[in-house]
């Protein structure tokens, strides 16, 4: 981690210094600011994102980028066949000069990790995470280990490739906050990554702009970001149409609707308002609900995706009216 490192701009107000991290890390990752104000809408909200993209399109970049922007340590985890949980979690070791076991952490013990190509693992080594995402913490030999603060978990998996690959079950997609997906650049866009790949900044370049304690405290504040009540009916209405759509097999759980809250709470501190309104729900409703549903069958056959089912959906929930904020 970075102990060296001047951070600047301190007195600023919170969604200033958070657009000057998204501009930050701006400086290597072209065109994608969006994804970067997703990534710490998840962050904040300490929800964790899984990619779903092609290969090479920068996903590793923007993450390193992330950390060295916040200060926060970094670990990547290649996913292979071959991993086992203990790679992920730790082991116990013999320690010779005290003649007994103890606890070794493993690289999920990072405040940012990387987990790449997760379903190339088994499904035992991916459900080893699962304490890990939902809890922040990892239990070993009957003793609890809390994990860094704050902990933020980027997974990748590739959408092309299917053999040899261990599909995450909906019980541990559950567990990620929002789904995204980088994509490919605009031609503009590519040619600026060419151009920068020569003449820019690189992600050692990088220097800090807020520490991991001003991440905390904006955790501490976006959850207590006020939501009408009206709103809270709103989140219910387009969940309960996830559960009775004759094109879905099965829709959000309780667990998303939470999150949905959760995300628009920390979408509205990102843009300066100690309030939610309809607008930050409407726009996390895909990249939180989409990985929540299974379409039938004839759905998939038909070319349908969930997010053009949850963009009907929430076209025909009536937007609620908000008189007052507080």
């Amino acid at each position: 981690m970075e102990t060296t490192q001047t951070i600047e701009n301190k007195t600023e107000e919170p969604a200033a210094l958070i657009q000057h991290v998204i501009d930050h890390v701006g400086r290597v990752i072209v065109g994608k600011s969006d994804i970067v104000r997703l990534c710490l809408v998840a962050m904040i909200s300490r929800g964790h994102v899984i990619f779903e993209d092609v290969p090479g399109v920068g996903k590793t970049v923007l993450v390193r980028a992330l950390a060295k922007s916040i200060a926060c340590e970094f670990k990547r985890i290649q996913f292979t066949p071959d991993l086992l949980p203990s790679d992920v979690t730790g082991t116990a070791i013999f320690n010779q000069r005290i003649g007994d076991f103890e606890y070794r952490e493993g690289p999920i013990f990072s405040q940012i990790v990387l987990a790449d190509e997760i379903n190339r693992t088994s499904p035992k080594t991916q459900a080893a995470l699962l304490e890990a995402l939902e809890e922040h913490s990892v239990s070993f030999d009957g003793v609890t280990h809390a994990l860094p603060t704050p902990f933020f978990v980027l997974a990748t998996q590739n959408p092309i490739e299917y053999e040899g690959t261990f599909p995450l079950p909906e019980a541990q997609l559950d567990r990620f906050l929002l789904k995204l997906s980088v994509g490919y650049p605009t031609r503009d866009e590519e040619l600026d990554v060419l151009l920068r790949g020569t003449t820019g900044v690189m992600v050692q370049d990088l220097s800090a702009v807020v520490t991991p304690e001003q991440i905390i405290m904006w955790q501490q504040e976006a959850a207590t970001v006020f939501i009408d009540s009206t709103l809270y009916a709103y989140i219910v209405d387009i969940v309960h149409k996830t559960r009775h759509h004759d094109k879905v097999y099965l829709g959000v759980s309780p667990r998303g609707a939470i999150a949905l809250a959760r995300a628009a709470q920390a979408l509205a501190y990102i843009n300066g308002r100690m309030f939610v309104i309809p607008d930050d729900i409407k726009m996390l409703v895909e990249p939180v609900f989409g990985h929540r549903m299974i379409l039938h069958p004839e759905a998939r056959i038909q070319g349908l995706t969930a997010k053009e089912l949850l963009d009907d959906m929430v076209n025909s929930v009536t937007v609620p009216v908000i008189s007052a904020q507080r």
